[in-house]
């Protein structure tokens, strides 16, 4: 089935934070797309992995259906025709391959951000909760998530502290290095949000308040942080003290706009920090004067121990990868014939137990167990060696030829599989 694996990609590599905000999906958005493809395309196998700096859609089948798929895209994004010239196509293996590097976070703005992986975890309960992921992806999910657990034992990939939340940390840290007591503005309690304020626990900026749509969940971090924090009703107040406004709220519209700022007299500078996707903050701020926006796209990789540490680690990352997926490519090619296995184990089931009912009819009980059992045992070692043989020619590609002579010998078309 490997073969039959797709990859449609787009990402920070290939797009601007303009185009990844247009096609960028929440919970809902991803089930309603996962609901559109099951209604246009034949396949049973779908990941939808959509975040700040990627949104990338996974799928097993024959026919390519990136048509659809663009088409699905643009009616539940409500976006014109266009965004489909960013995306890359993948297949086989090479789309295995990416999922991987993705997924362990080679592929991360950030090498080795940790929230990918939580990403990629979220997307599959998501392809699951709509009844998505079929056998195929199962096994590739696994295999991928227990790959992850080696890469944490045996690397240093995931030492430090290195994510898209701590390279905002370090930003916010460098622009107000001149400031005495700079005050810190934290919109939302996301995800990022709260990896964000935990990085500031350490920090010198101190000075943080935290401001929530849900007050409950800002006033539990800020505890946890020794921050303070309040309801989002005080934005414009808070935007008048803040020297630097962080936001990784969730929503279709800017919450700090050009409209909210009007009033304020910004006398040194402002920094806005726009962790979301879409975006928080509207752009055009930075036409204010003493107003400096970031966006991700600005959140360069810092060149520290840590990062430089993880980048070591890439070669035997990569390595571990190519042997799993090795691996993981000789069960794929296994399901292949895993019919004809099943359809031969239920051949001698079927011979085994038409025997022992001619055998048992005056058997006493301990002789009906031992027979029972030799019988289970002959009929185990006979299996053996075909299968063997079935998936070592699985191995060299030519299953078929066997599996076809299996089906001739045995007369396997007339067997019906048990459920």
């Amino acid at each position: 089935m490997t073969q039959n694996f797709k990859a449609l990609v787009l990402t920070y590599k290939t797009a601007p934070v303009a185009v990844r905000e247009q096609v960028s999906l929440n919970e809902a958005g991803v089930k309603q797309f996962l609901n559109f493809i099951r209604d246009y395309a034949v396949t049973t196998d779908v990941l939808v992995v959509s975040t700040c700096n990627r949104t990338e859609i996974y799928y097993v089948s024959e026919k390519d259906y990136s048509t659809e798929i663009f088409r699905g895209l643009a009616l539940i994004k409500q976006i014109d025709a266009g965004f489909e010239q960013h995306f890359s196509q993948l297949e086989g293996l090479n789309a295995v391959s990416h999922l991987f590097e993705v997924a362990i976070g080679l592929d991360a703005q950030v090498v080795g951000d940790l929230q990918i992986s939580g990403q990629v975890k979220n997307a599959y309960q998501w392809s699951a909760d709509e009844n998505m992921a079929g056998p195929f992806l199962h096994r590739l999910m696994h295999t991928i998530f227990f790959l992850n657990k080696r890469v944490v034992q045996e690397t240093s990939f995931r030492d430090g502290a290195a994510s898209i939340s701590y390279a905002a940390k370090e930003l916010a840290e460098d622009v107000t290095m001149s400031l005495r007591e700079p005050k810190v503005l934290v919109l939302g309690v996301g995800e990022i949000g709260q990896d964000f304020c935990l990085n500031l626990v350490n920090s010198r900026l101190q000075n943080v308040m935290i401001l929530n749509r849900t007050t409950d969940k800002a006033e539990k971090l800020a505890q946890k942080c020794g921050f303070r924090a309040g309801p989002i009703d005080l934005l414009q107040e808070e935007l008048t003290k803040a020297d630097v406004i962080i936001s990784s709220v969730s929503g279709n519209e800017p919450l700090v706009t050009r409209e909210l700022l009007k009033d304020i007299k910004i006398l040194s500078h402002k920094f806005f920090i726009d962790l979301s996707m879409p975006r928080s903050i509207e752009p055009s701020i930075e036409e204010i004067p003493g107003a400096i926006v970031y966006n991700l796209d600005d959140i360069q990789e810092k060149t520290n121990e840590a990062v430089e540490k993880r980048k070591a680690s890439i070669p035997r990352i990569r390595e571990m990868i190519r042997g799993t997926i090795a691996e993981f490519e000789d069960w794929s090619k296994e399901m292949i014939v895993s019919p004809t296995i099943q359809k031969l184990k239920n051949t001698l089931e079927k011979i085994r137990q038409e025997e022992l009912v001619r055998y048992m009819k005056n058997a006493k009980p301990e002789e009906a167990e031992k027979l029972e059992e030799m019988s289970r045992s002959l009929m185990q070692k006979i299996l053996k060696y075909p299968v063997l043989q079935l998936k070592a020619a699985c191995k060299r590609g030519d299953a078929e030829s066997l599996t076809e002579m299996l089906h001739e010998l045995f007369n396997l078309e007339r067997v019906t599989e048990k459920k």
